[in-house]
């Protein structure tokens, strides 16, 4: 038994003369939560079709739990649980008629199914609104009854493309919290978001994809070790001489320097204690500041780093 469950292996896609997944490769091990991030156009809903057998591709190899995958691999598709951006339910359906809708699908035994369904909607927090037609639901009990409909029957496999888009704080932890906690009950899952602060959040690992290829891959500090700025130092400050300028622009580590409207900002690429030195230096020079702080880089602006600041229009 492998314990890789998806291995996409030098996959193109070409729409043209578009190269929409140029020689891209990802590997995805058991128990991960793998967060999957780009701008648009850079082949992220391309990988997750391609990896779903909904879109031929031109080249490469995809195995799912060490099978390989194909339109027709029913066996491999009723462990995955799909959960895309735009919500897929039956309006003429209440939320219990929609879950049992779909988790009949791959499961046939009434009783097990029943079981299944009751447990999705205690794991949403929908037990409320088990008669509700989905036009009577807010944008975030509407998500979380998307969530119940793709992992109602169990998936080994949960792939969520953006599940948190347009919903309330209260709704987002709870998806967030649920994401988790499907993790932790054995789920391998594929998270895909804008919101870089809920990939920070929840996955283990992170590939950065842009423009069909695989831009960088890690956990969230190896990714951060990747940039140039890994930590950013400020300091409440009048005014300093040149000289003490140039001493603290010459400290290891320290690559850029700026004093504007009476703070001066120290941009340090690696190294430790780079906060403690530009301190020794000012209080070296018996120069008075006020408030101190130090930043470590988010994961956006890893990302904006790896993919640039230009704005993107095109989809995936």
């Amino acid at each position: 038994m492998t314990d890789t469950v998806v291995k996409i292996n030098d996959l193109v896609k070409r729409y043209g003369d578009l190269i929409a997944l140029d020689h891209f490769d990802l590997e995805i091990k058991q128990g991960e939560i793998f967060g999957l991030l780009g701008p648009n156009g850079s082949g992220k809903t391309t990988t997750i079709n391609c990896l779903l057998s909904l879109l031929a591709f031109d080249k490469g190899n995809i195995e799912i739990f060490g099978k390989k995958m194909t339109p027709v691999s029913y066996d491999i598709k009723k462990e995955i649980g799909v959960i895309m951006q735009n919500v897929a339910v039956f309006d003429e359906l209440t939320v219990y008629e929609n879950i049992d809708y779909f988790c009949g699908l791959y499961i046939k035994d009434k009783a097990e199914r029943k079981k299944c369904v009751e447990e999705a909607i205690k794991f949403v927090g929908l037990e409320e609104f088990k008669k509700f037609y989905p036009k009577k639901l807010s944008g975030g009990l509407l998500r979380r009854l998307n969530i119940a409909c793709g992992i109602a029957h169990k998936p080994k496999l949960i792939i969520l493309d953006e599940p948190t888009v347009a919903v309330d704080p209260q709704s987002r932890n709870r998806i967030l919290e649920g994401i988790q906690d499907l993790n932790r009950k054995g789920a391998t899952i594929i998270y895909t978001s804008h919101y870089m602060e809920e990939v920070e959040q929840i996955c283990t690992r992170i590939a950065i994809m842009d423009k069909g290829k695989k831009a960088a891959e890690g956990t969230k500090d190896e990714l951060k070790r990747m940039i140039k700025n890994t930590e950013t130092i400020t300091i409440e400050i009048l005014d300093i001489p040149d000289k003490v300028m140039g001493e603290i622009s010459g400290l290891k580590h320290v690559y850029k320097t700026d004093l504007t409207d009476g703070k001066l900002t120290v941009y340090c690429s690696g190294g430790k204690h780079n906060f403690m030195r530009v301190l020794d230096v000012l209080q070296k020079n018996e120069l008075s500041f006020g408030r101190v702080y130090t930043e470590q880089p988010t994961l956006n602006d890893v990302f904006l780093e790896i993919t640039g600041k230009a704005l993107r229009d095109k989809e995936d």
